[in-house]
């Protein structure tokens, strides 16, 4: 309950339960059926369409249904789960990671970089260190830092010391 709260609270779209110790219920179908509508009630609340929910039984110890369909459930047809493309089915875990839509990274939007470190490097100069949230940053770029209101170029882009044409987010 907790992490669903925490994941919507968080922003986080996309939402897969695995419903795990499938194996001690002797995989009953009931059990599944039962605690699909229990989670299904609860993420309703919070905030999330059930609909676009994959709900798979597994067992983790003994790896059913993990990455490969598992006998263990015959009754068990898949699952399936409404999104922005239409509709998408699979049977294991890891076909509903696979089915989660990547999310659009916010290029359009003004660059926005929280900085994590700022290095003074001998014979470099000024190396500020952050993670681009949303914009992008490009190597001639006139940027202001707040609320310093300090204004400089940007010389390069770096991730894991590897030279970039340019910045976005997530990097």
């Amino acid at each position: 309950r907790e992490h669903a709260l925490l994941a919507y609270t968080l922003g986080v779209k996309q939402l897969i339960v695995a419903i795990n110790k499938m194996d001690t219920t002797k995989w009953s179908e009931a059990r599944y059926q039962e605690i699909i509508k229990e989670t299904s009630n609860f993420i309703k609340k919070v905030g999330y369409n059930p609909k676009t929910v994959a709900f798979v039984p597994i067992s983790g110890f003994h790896g059913d249904n993990m990455l490969q369909a598992s006998t263990n459930c015959p009754w068990y047809k898949g699952w399936e789960k409404e999104t922005k493309a239409g509709k998408s089915t699979g049977k294991t875990l890891l076909e509903a990671i696979d089915a989660i839509e990547p999310p659009k990274r916010p290029t359009d939007k003004p660059l926005r970089l929280p900085l994590q470190d700022v290095y003074k490097i001998g014979g470099i100069g000024t190396v500020p260190v952050g993670r681009i949230e949303t914009g992008v940053l490009k190597p001639g770029m006139v940027v202001t830092f707040a609320p310093s209101n300090v204004t400089t170029e940007v010389k390069s882009v770096e991730m894991h010391h590897e030279q970039l044409t340019e910045g976005v987010p997530g990097d």
